[in-house]
């Protein structure tokens, strides 16, 4: 009794996109990675109706996209207050002379 072959996922992606673009026949397909005509006819079948997910993701990273720019936005604020904070820091200390005392 033969075991039975496992694929991965890229592997029958590229196998169906190659009959999809007719890069090579289901015969060619068949013979070249030792497949049945039924294998590949399902593999096609799970990613034409898997395709509509790939559009979906799309929507689930406008939303991280919006959290990365909010956060872009912070630490440019933040990096802002602490180059005021700085330049007011160094502004009071020149106030003051060698002895520490304000002049």
């Amino acid at each position: 009794m033969s075991k039975r072959r496992k694929f991965s996922p890229e592997f029958k992606s590229q196998v169906v996109l190659q009959l999809l673009s007719g890069e090579r026949s289901m015969a060619e397909l068949c013979r070249e990675h030792q497949l049945t005509s039924q294998t590949i006819t399902t593999w096609k079948q799970q990613l034409v109706a898997a395709a509509p997910q790939a559009f979906e993701k799309g929507s689930d990273s406008s939303g991280e996209q919006e959290r990365i720019a909010e956060l872009e936005r912070m630490v440019g604020k933040l990096t802002m207050e602490l180059e005021i904070a700085k330049k007011a820091s160094h502004l009071l200390s020149g106030m003051r002379d060698r002895n520490g005392r304000q002049r």
